[in-house]
Formats: structure tokens, sequence, C-alpha cells
């Protein structure tokens, strides 16, 4: 399962919010990838995040595959949406 998503908070995906997306990936059991500009990064690594330098306005697809692939990509897709409590 797939979802398209922008970035909304100011700041992008920093440190902190990064840290989150990766903390509330590894919850589930899917493989979860986000991709962007032709590229996709590993959503449970916090460094392969931090490399994809997204920042606001950025469009990126939320990618899950798994048993849990539903419930991995709106969880995720809500936690963005919320601009990580910012």
């Amino acid at each position: 399962m797939e979802k398209i998503v922008k970035i909304l908070n100011e700041t992008g995906l920093h440190a902190r919010p990064a840290s989150l997306l990766v903390k509330a990936a590894t919850s589930f059991s899917s493989d979860i990838t986000i991709a962007f500009k032709d590229n996709e990064f590993n959503a449970k690594s916090i460094m392969s995040i931090l490399s994809a330098g997204l920042k606001k306005g950025d469009e990126i697809k939320v990618i899950a595959k798994g048993i849990d692939e539903e419930k991995a990509v709106e969880a995720l897709v809500d936690l963005i949406h919320s601009k990580f409590g910012e």
C-alpha cells in the first residue's frame, strides 16, 4: 500500500520529527519506505530518513509492504499531517 503526502511542518524532517517517524515505523512489522525524487529511504532508519533532506512542501510517497501495511501507511500519514506536534 502507498500514499502520497506533503511535508507540512516549517522545519521539514530534521532530527526530532525524523526520530518520531522512525519510532512510529518500527512499531510495524511491514517493510516501510519513503520515496522522494526517484530515491527510496528506509523509514525504520534514522540515518536514511535524515539523508533524504526533506523540507516543507516536499511531496513524498509512504510505501508499506506486509501484514500491517494499511495501518502502517495510515499511521505515518497521520503523523506527517500532525506536523509531528510542532
